[in-house]
């Protein structure tokens, strides 16, 4: 394992050999970085995993970190539970007020998602999977076409009784205009943001193509994803036994350094742009 003085780590499996050794004059941050490059020109079909880590330099927070949502408000966890929100309308209410609150004020993309434009203009992206609902991906221009958002999004709302599904800038009008828990205006039903919240299941043809990537990709990204949040992080395994290069770029440890080939510690927004 070779350290930089910043914090970027190279790991090298004992069984894979892949890391060339460090000259003694290189610095082992620049030799890590020009490793990975390496690995990324050389890659035909590269798939990219992102997390909250990669939208926190545009100030929306994780939620597990030290100045994560939950970790500063517990409370906050509830609004995540599909169990506790269609239960409960005081849940349902400050949901949509915190949302609401949320959208007044722009977030948008970084450094990161902007980096990732190059695997697409390269024709190196086969899929870009990420944990997020904040949009960022296809604000910073990434092909819409090449995007999963696993976990659903917040630029729409559904319908937890008829299923309808739309714009979510409306919505947010009429809890502007008093509606604290607005009904669905098709059936009456329950409105949500189309979200994937804790006790709802993921779209199975999401996940099934997500799989598929990881199972046919040379190289796998995981950015920004603590990879303890399945079944998405299991795309990481199954790449890595698919015989791709595994790269993870985060600002703390992840659930899956183990399996990585290079782990690049660090800033997000600064890492990314250095390497693609």
């Amino acid at each position: 394992m070779v350290r930089g003085p910043a914090g970027y780590t190279v790991r090298q499996p004992a069984d894979l050999g892949i890391l060339s050794r460090v000259a003694h004059e290189t610095e082992p941050r620049d030799e890590a970085l020009v490793e990975v490059c390496s690995w990324i020109d050389a890659a035909e079909r590269v798939v990219v995993l992102t997390g909250a880590g990669i939208s926190t330099d545009s100030g929306i927070p994780d939620f597990r970190g030290p100045q994560g949502t939950w970790t500063r408000n517990p409370e906050a966890e509830k609004m995540s539970s599909i169990q506790h929100y269609m239960a409960d309308p005081e849940i349902r209410k400050r949901s949509w007020r915190a949302k609401v609150e949320m959208s007044e004020h722009k977030r948008e993309p970084n450094a990161g998602h902007r980096a990732l434009l190059a695997l697409d203009q390269r024709d190196k992206l086969h899929l870009l999977i990420t944990q997020n609902v904040d949009g960022l991906h296809h604000e910073a221009g990434s092909d819409p076409e090449r995007i999963v958002e696993i976990h659903g999004t917040l630029r729409e709302f559904m319908c937890m009784g008829c299923d309808d599904r739309g714009p979510i800038a409306p919505v947010f009008e009429r809890v502007r205009a008093g509606e604290e828990d607005p009904p669905c205006r098709s059936c009456g039903g329950i409105l949500k943001s189309a979200t994937i919240s804790f006790g709802q299941g993921l779209v199975g043809a999401d996940l099934a193509r997500a799989e598929a990537a990881a199972e046919t990709c040379d190289l796998l990204l995981a950015v920004g994803s603590t990879l303890g949040v399945y079944p998405i992080a299991g795309v990481v395994p199954v790449a890595r036994q698919a015989g791709a290069r595994i790269v993870i770029v985060n600002g703390e440890p992840t659930e899956m350094d183990e399996l990585a080939h290079a782990v690049l510690r660090g800033s997000i927004s600064e890492v990314l742009p250095r390497i693609l």
